[in-house]
């Protein structure tokens, strides 16, 4: 019986065209092109494709919720495309299916992004029970892609039951990932300061385990960076009435303690579902999301207005040069939206 209270419903009659139906069928049948295809389908931002999403998703939901979600962030250079790899590899290797969802930061300049990480996971990319999908960030804040919750859904329908989120890795405000995942996992480097240091970052307060990556190069400070940093979550308020942040020690590139770590996220699993934590956590992540669809779709229809679209750049002229108030702008384009409503 499957966790997730999305899932969590009987089956759902939707009438999908015959192309739409094919690709569920795919995804239901773990046909990897089936899955890029429907997730391509779902990050498309056309109207028409955004329709047929939401369809396909719905036809695939009562498939989803049975997975482990781990969302793994931490500062560039900690070693997180290495440490996933390990760690898929040790997964797959216990007899689970993983799927990786990279986040790769888009250019504020051209809008591009490399996609690099099937050339980084190089062995966990050739493994037929792995699956690697990178994703453009697209401006998108908290570290992940604006499509990575559904992706998920996705590659959960397709059997896989291990989902490892890697987020951007560009600071301390990829928060946004602990939303969407079981277990948010933070990546550590040593020397990375004292546990007042530690404390500073905000990340710290939301994650569920902390991994001190390269602990093979200097294995003492390693130790003195987990101490530090178990040490500072002693002054962190808990998020968690069952299950307590662990601080561990680990090398990607040599995989030693990897074996360890997923040892922790397992008994983190199973507190959590035994509390019923993880249900009710899930049902909280389930309505936050909706909401979050719901600012982004008000926003375009915002911006989808004929009056907003005319009046935008005039209005937005005005209070950069001081002749308005942001406040009387704001509500003067606002009016726009409740006069086409009425």
């Amino acid at each position: 019986m499957s966790s997730d209270p999305e899932a969590q419903r009987g089956p759902i009659k939707v009438d999908l065209e015959p192309a739409d139906r094919a690709l569920v069928d795919g995804v239901l049948r773990r046909q990897p092109r089936a899955l890029a295809k429907t997730i391509t389908l779902i990050e498309s931002t056309r109207p028409d494709h955004r329709r047929r999403a939401a369809g396909v998703l719905d036809a695939l939901l009562p498939h989803t919720g049975n997975s482990i979600r781990l969302g793994i962030s931490g500062s560039p250079g900690a070693g997180k495309s290495t440490f996933i790899e390990a760690l898929g590899l040790e997964v797959v290797g216990r007899g689970h299916r993983v799927a990786v969802l990279a986040v790769d930061p888009s250019s504020t300049i051209t809008g591009g992004s490399i996609l690099g990480d099937k050339t980084r996971m190089e062995r966990l990319s050739v493994h037929p029970d792995a699956y690697i999908r990178p994703s453009p960030s697209r401006g998108s804040l908290g570290g992940v892609a604006d499509k990575t919750r559904e992706a998920m859904l996705v590659c959960e329908a397709a059997g896989y039951d291990v989902i490892l989120v890697e987020t951007v890795g560009v600071g301390q405000s990829e928060t946004t990932v602990a939303g969407m995942v079981d277990a948010f996992v933070l990546v550590q480097l040593p020397n990375s300061g004292d546990d007042l240091q530690a404390i500073k970052k905000g990340i710290v307060e939301v994650a569920d385990i902390i991994a001190v990556n390269k602990a093979d190069i200097d294995p003492e400070a390693a130790q003195l960076a987990r101490r530090q940093i178990a040490s500072a979550l002693t002054m962190v308020r808990r998020h968690s009435e069952a299950w307590k942040p662990v601080v561990l020690s680990l090398s990607a590139a040599t995989r030693e303690g990897v074996d360890k770590f997923w040892d922790e996220v397992e008994r983190m699993r199973k507190a959590l579902a035994d509390s019923g934590e993880l249900d009710e956590k899930r049902r909280r992540q389930a309505v936050d999301w909706m909401w979050s669809l719901i600012d982004q779709g008000l926003r375009a229809r915002f911006r989808a207005n004929a009056d907003v679209r005319r009046e935008l750049e005039p209005t937005s002229r005005a209070v950069a040069e001081g002749r308005s108030t942001a406040a009387a702008a704001a509500y003067r384009l606002l009016d726009f939206i409740e006069a086409s409503a009425d």
